[in-house]
């Protein structure tokens, strides 16, 4: 048996994409023209798959305070923050987040990823229960795997199931904690935070969620999903990104625990991974500011969700039900779904191809996802040629069929 042999069916798959003429796993932009266009096989393209949902990657402050910070310290940190020491920077921006969500404790990670996978996989230990969403992030599913405590999934976004789950092992020891996500990053759906609140406390176990998809989006200071349930206080832990609403990289931990601190020496990818170097604190830290001076940024991309959903729903498109950043177009073949990201590719309109096993339930999607500083113009664009390349390719229902499920 060849080492790589396991892998035949993912080379397949690659395979077939490759088939319909473009690589999506190969995208390279050539130039980045702006937050929302770049040089694309020399082409003018419109992005919209980059969930950089507040537009600040090209924050003039923000790229002053990068630019500053290399001056002041250099480029990186060359070590984990154990072994080199935190530089002021990393400790004045857990100050900052854990000031932004109310809360007394916060750790910062090197990415979103690794936030999920240290906090996830040190919080739950053997004796303990990890109760997820079967929809959960891949990050989610690598700490279960790296923890050593016994995984329980329930159904999507299913409080009653989660209840159901929790009451078999009532009378078992251990701690049990739950995992959500506030918006899901594949159909961009919202879980019922009220609810497993509520199943949580009758259960008298913790919650975690992971507000990376909606940070900067939700809330009326943008603290999540969490904040737009008026649940802050109910939850335990919340792990997020940079590396969305933030326009950089890196993640974060944060909870009111008393005992918080022991996590940064018992939790291995935070010891063990080089710290996120001072140009990306600090324009993270004025990206954070820029979030809690201008609300205004996200009444923008909530008007530009409606544009861009409203459009593509009234084209006929099989949308998520719930509006949000991640404007997700549901489609049944796979490599359909390949040729016609292609062909929006060919067009001008990048956009993220998704498909199984990434997604839930094998559905391929066309996922786009929203910015602030996309133009009205820029949307509808994005709108007409995916509905063109929809008719070409039957994409969408016959008009007399769309008609009839208008009215």
């Amino acid at each position: 048996m060849g080492l790589f042999d396991r892998f035949k069916s993912v080379r397949d798959a690659h395979g077939a994409l490759k088939a319909c003429g473009g690589d999506p796993f190969g995208v390279k932009m050539e130039r980045v023209l702006s937050t929302t266009e770049a040089m694309i096989e020399g082409r003018r393209t419109i992005l919209c798959g980059t969930n950089n949902y507040l537009g600040l990657t090209f924050d003039p402050d923000s790229v002053a305070a990068a630019q500053q910070a290399i001056a002041d310290f250099g480029t990186g940190t060359t070590g984990s923050r154990i072994a080199n020491g935190s530089y002021s920077g990393h400790q004045a921006l857990e100050q900052d987040l854990a000031d932004f969500y109310g809360k007394k404790h916060c750790m910062v990670f090197t990415t979103g990823y690794q936030a999920n996978l240290g906090a996830i996989s040190t919080l739950a230990g053997p004796n303990d229960f990890l109760i997820i969403d079967a929809d959960s992030h891949a990050s989610i599913y690598d700490a279960c795997r790296l923890g050593s405590a016994t995984v329980i999934r329930f159904k999507h976004n299913d409080p009653v199931d989660l209840d159901r789950r929790l009451a078999r092992i009532a009378n078992e020891p251990g701690n049990k904690i739950i995992v959500v996500e506030g918006i899901y990053s594949m159909l961009g759906d919202h879980a019922p935070l009220k609810e497993f609140v509520a199943v949580k406390k009758k259960h008298g176990a913790y919650l975690l969620v992971d507000e990376a998809h909606s940070m900067g989006v939700m809330g009326a200071t943008g603290r999540g999903l969490l904040e737009a349930e008026g649940v802050d206080h109910d939850v335990d832990f919340v792990t997020g990104t940079f590396s969305k609403s933030m326009g950089a990289i890196g993640g974060f931990l944060i909870s009111d625990h008393p005992e918080f601190d022991i996590l940064r020496v018992a939790c291995r990818p935070y010891m063990f991974t080089a710290s996120l170097p001072p140009s990306i604190i600090a324009s993270v830290r004025q990206s954070l500011a820029v979030l809690r001076a201008k609300p205004e940024l996200m009444r923008k991309l909530w008007q530009n969700v409606d544009t861009l959903y409203n459009g593509l729903q009234a084209a006929g498109f099989k949308l998520g039900t719930q509006k949000g950043p991640v404007v997700a177009v549901h489609l049944t073949d796979p490599v359909l779904a390949g040729v016609a990201w292609n062909a929006l590719l060919k067009r001008g309109v990048y956009v993220n191809l998704a498909l199984p096993p990434a997604t839930p339930s094998g559905t391929a999607l066309l996922r786009c996802s929203v910015c602030a500083a996309h133009s009205t113009e820029q949307l509808q664009h994005v709108v007409s040629v995916l509905t063109e390349v929809g008719e070409e390719f039957g994409l969408l229902p016959q008009p007399a069929l769309r008609i009839a499920a208008a009215e």
